[in-house]
């Protein structure tokens, strides 16, 4: 058996079920552990962090050490886009991300996607020194934010509760609103297969606000998006497993597959399990989708849902993950329990 088919979390994207599952966390490098707060210190700035290999290399071996978890997935931001794209950001303390707005097709002119591949040469590099460094049975995510996401940011200027600035763009001048979402599209794919190139074995795509955009927005300006990237990624690069992440899709997760051609899912902390189980894993590998909350809590109630969780999707090819990211109030030593837990309940 080739040491790539060994890896239970790429087996599991080939379509097998394993028990006990593969698992990861997404954000499993963070806050919550006190030797990346360390590193996070030494480095300065996040920023910084994500574009100094041997910071992002050290941040990203740290839950694989306390854990022994099936993935890595390479440390970085889904907002390396528009920075490396020229738009300015900055990370604020308390507040998260800030960008200098983009509302207007005027302002789209002024970025630089010739930028996009040489600014993120650091990135490439982490992932190409961790591809050599990770246990040998430990597969390696490369990942980025879907356009409709990364979108959000650029014209809200960050995080946003409405998104009434990114929604008011793309309904009253949808055209223009297309030319950004197609250089995204066009940056995004690029940065995907540099990443598959320095050696990541799967990518997820992380559409994370998703789930605000109606039936009909959904289909343009994430489904079609993302199909087009997992399209033009597959055919530069044939074999690479794409894992598509569209938070808060609900009812539209099967319409996702089905029209994105991505080769398996995550699912968020909302969707029923016997739902995942009946109209979501008969179609793909599924990833998800424990409260991230619950880990904080632990205890039996954490456990008694762990437990729900296996019964419900460890018959088929399932993914152990959280519904979302890891929260930095989170005690490291509920993760080591549930690790301990899911492992117990398989053997």
């Amino acid at each position: 058996m080739s040491e790539t088919s060994e890896k239970r979390f790429l087996r599991v994207l080939n379509g097998e079920t394993l028990s006990p599952p593969p698992i990861w966390l997404m954000r499993q490098a963070g806050r919550y552990l006190p030797e990346y707060r360390e590193v996070r210190a030494k480095a300065g700035d996040f920023l910084t962090l994500c574009y100094t290999p041997d910071y992002a290399v050290e941040v990203t071996h740290q839950p694989l050490r306390r854990y022994g978890f099936d993935a890595a997935i390479l440390f970085s931001d889904i907002l390396v886009i528009p920075d490396a794209l020229g738009q300015p950001l900055r990370f604020v303390k308390g507040e998260g991300p800030k960008l200098d707005p983009v509302r207007s097709v005027e302002e789209l002119d002024k970025l630089d996607p010739q930028r996009v591949l040489p600014h993120l040469a650091p990135v490439f590099e982490t992932v190409r020194r961790l591809g050599r460094e990770i246990p040998p049975t430990t597969a390696l995510i490369g990942f980025c934010g879907a356009p409709w996401t990364v979108a959000t940011y650029m014209v809200e200027g960050g995080g946003s509760k409405d998104y009434a600035n990114t929604k008011k763009w793309a309904y009253s001048d949808p055209e223009g609103f297309d030319r950004l979402i197609g250089m995204l599209v066009d940056a995004t794919t690029a940065y995907l297969i540099e990443q598959v190139d320095a050696g990541a074995e799967a990518l997820q795509i992380f559409d994370s606000w998703a789930g605000v955009l109606a039936d009909d927005a959904f289909e343009r300006w994430s489904i079609r998006p993302i199909a087009d990237i997992t399209r033009r990624v597959k055919e530069a690069r044939p074999g690479t497993k794409v894992i598509g992440f569209p938070r808060g899709a609900g009812p539209m997760y099967p319409a996702f597959i089905e029209k994105t051609g991505v080769d398996a899912v995550s699912l968020d902390t909302t969707v029923p399990l016997d739902y995942a189980r009946d109209h979501i894993q008969t179609r793909c590998p599924v990833q998800g989708n424990l409260d991230p909350i619950l880990l904080i809590a632990g205890g039996q109630a954490m456990l008694d849902r762990i437990d729900r969780t296996l019964e419900a999707l460890g018959n088929g090819p399932f993914i152990f993950n959280l519904g979302h990211g890891i929260t930095p109030e989170t005690p490291p030593e509920n993760v080591a329990m549930m690790v301990e837990h899911i492992r117990k309940a398989g053997s």
